[in-house]
C-alpha cells in the first residue's frame, strides 16, 4: 500500500546516477515524482519501474535544459503546479580537462546547464513555495565548489555558483518555510566520469562512494536541516569550522579606507 503522499518531487537528470537513486528513495517517502532528463526511453523504463515497486503517481518530461525551449517548458511546471513540494536541481556536466585544454563552447554548454537552467528553474518554484509557506530546494553541487583547484576550473566554478546560491537562497528564505540544502558529493560511482572522459574506474576506489550511499547521506542531512551537507567529509566539525570562520569574514569587508597593508 502506497504512503500517504508529501507532494511532488521534480527531479532534473533523473534518467540514471544521483537522480535516479533520489527519484528511487524519495518515491518510498511518500513523494509523487516528475523525472526530468533528456533520454525520453530511460525515463519510461525508471518511472514504471518505480511506479509498480511503490505504487507513486509518476510523470516523465523528456527535456534538454540546454536547450531553451525545454527549459521554459519545465519552468512553466514549476510555476503551476501547485503539488510540487521539493525540486532537486541535479542535472549537470562536468570536466576533467585543463582548462586551457578545454573547447570554449564545451564549457559555455556546461555553464548553461549547471548554473543558468539551476538558477532558472530556481526562480520558477521558489515562489509559489513561498506562498504556500513550504517547500525545499535541494541543489546538487560538488566538493570542486570549495576545492577548484582539483578538476577543470570552469566546472569548478560552476559549482562555487551553486553553493554561493544555495547559501543566499537559505538566508532570504529560511524563515519564510523554504528549505534550501547544497549538496557536495566528491568522486561518486556515475556516469559522470566517463561523459568528463575519464571513466570511475581510473580513480582511487577508495575515494569512490557509491550513487546510492552519497543520496543516502544527503537525505540524512536534509531531514536534520543541514543547509550544506559533505556525505565524503567524515570530520565534520571541520565543516563547522571553515563555516564559522567565514562568516567571521564576511563581516570584516566594510572600510572605507583600504587596509594599511595596500598603502
Amino acid at each position: 500500500m502506497a504512503l500517504s503522499s508529501k507532494g511532488t518531487a521534480l527531479i532534473t537528470g533523473a534518467s540514471s546516477g544521483i537522480g535516479a537513486v533520489y527519484a528511487d528513495r524519495l518515491a518510498r517517502q511518500g513523494y509523487d515524482l516528475i523525472l526530468v532528463a533528456r533520454s525520453q526511453v530511460k525515463l519510461n523504463a525508471l518511472a514504471n519501474h518505480l511506479s509498480n515497486e511503490t505504487g507513486r503517481v509518476i510523470e516523465v518530461v523528456a527535456a534538454d535544459l540546454k536547450q531553451k525551449a525545454d527549459l521554459l517548458r519545465v519552468e512553466s511546471i514549476l510555476r503551476n503546479d501547485a503539488s510540487i513540494t521539493l525540486l532537486v536541481n541535479n542535472a549537470g556536466v562536468g570536466g576533467v580537462m585543463p582548462l586551457l585544454g578545454s573547447p570554449v563552447d564545451a564549457m559555455e554548454d556546461m555553464v548553461t546547464l549547471n548554473v543558468t537552467a539551476l538558477m532558472r528553474l530556481s526562480y520558477a518554484v521558489v515562489p509559489g513555495f513561498v506562498a504556500r509557506g513550504a517547500g525545499t530546494v535541494i541543489n546538487i553541487a560538488s566538493i570542486v565548489a570549495i576545492a577548484p583547484e582539483i578538476l577543470n576550473g570552469v566546472y569548478g566554478g560552476t559549482k562555487a555558483f551553486v553553493l554561493g546560491l544555495s547559501q543566499s537562497m537559505h538566508h532570504e528564505l529560511a524563515d519564510k518555510g523554504v528549505h534550501v540544502q547544497a549538496v557536495l558529493p566528491g568522486a561518486t560511482a556515475t556516469d559522470f566520469w566517463s561523459e568528463a572522459g575519464n571513466p570511475v574506474e581510473n580513480l582511487p576506489q577508495e575515494i569512490v562512494m557509491s550513487a546510492e550511499d552519497m543520496v543516502d547521506a544527503a537525505l540524512v542531512g536534509l531531514a536534520r536541516g543541514e543547509v550544506v551537507t559533505i556525505p565524503s567529509l567524515h570530520e565534520g566539525d571541520k565543516w563547522d569550522v571553515y563555516e564559522s570562520q567565514r562568516q567571521v569574514l564576511s563581516g570584516s569587508f566594510g572600510h572605507s579606507s583600504a587596509a594599511p597593508r595596500y598603502r
